[in-house]
């Protein structure tokens, strides 16, 4: 594996210390702060390929860290830790731009896990689609009007389905899992239907697919999701 940088914000010394210890032996280059105010500053000043952030920290909590970051703009995967009692901080962290959380206390194979699944994750991302139009078959997407044409025509694309659309063609050529699309799309991981994303994918296939029954674009891959290919 080639070296990743990895950012870890963490007030409690003893896990800074284990955590520090096992990601460098994994083959991470770790750098740590001790409390959010510190973090912030780190993230913003170099570039790291992950971010592992507590929720509670000193001067700063790590909801503002993770609002603030991407409010500046800043991408960078993020691994938020929190409390078993901190439910409510878990799915608000998530709608302010968390990509995943783990709940402590947890077994060192999980973190490992889900911070590679983050970084397969990122790597997947061809460019950043921000200011240029794609196009696929007869359609053209605006990313900087936030426009979908077909044939030159404009469609009628709620904010949700744009996202969506969006999402695919970030990642386009990757199987993406209808949980990954809740938690990228509608900013939290779970919900009771994941029919809702089927649904919105079929209202969408309507409008993008030549032909919505045998779709070329929007592609089910039976037992994960969904791929996005052009």
């Amino acid at each position: 594996m080639s070296e990743k940088k990895v950012l870890l914000v963490e007030d409690e010394n003893g896990l800074v210390v284990t955590l520090t210890d096992r990601l460098t032996r994994e083959g991470y280059v770790v750098q740590s702060a001790s409390d959010g105010k510190a973090g912030f500053s780190l993230a913003t000043r170099e570039r790291f390929d992950a971010i592992i952030l507590d929720l509670m920290l000193p001067h700063s909590s790590g909801l503002d860290v993770c609002r603030d970051l991407r409010q500046r703009g800043i991408k960078t995967p993020l691994l938020m830790l929190t409390a078993k009692s901190q439910l409510l901080d878990k799915v608000l962290g998530l709608k302010l731009g968390a990509d995943d959380y783990l709940t402590k206390p947890f077994e060192m194979p999980e973190l490992l896990a889900r911070l590679e699944a983050l970084l397969r994750r990122s790597n997947v991302v061809t460019s950043d689609v921000s200011g240029q139009i794609v196009q696929f078959g007869d359609v053209t997407v605006d990313f900087r009007t936030t426009q979908v044409l077909r044939n030159g025509s404009p469609l009628e694309v709620s904010a949700r389905e744009f996202k969506l659309l969006r999402y695919f063609i970030e990642h386009r050529g990757a199987a993406i899992t209808r949980d990954e699309l809740l938690n990228a799309v509608w900013g939290y991981e779970s919900m009771p239907f994941t029919r809702t994303v089927d649904v919105h994918i079929a209202w969408l296939r309507q409008k993008v697919e030549p032909q919505p029954r045998r779709p070329q674009f929007i592609l089910t891959v039976h037992g994960v999701g969904y791929r996005f290919v052009i």
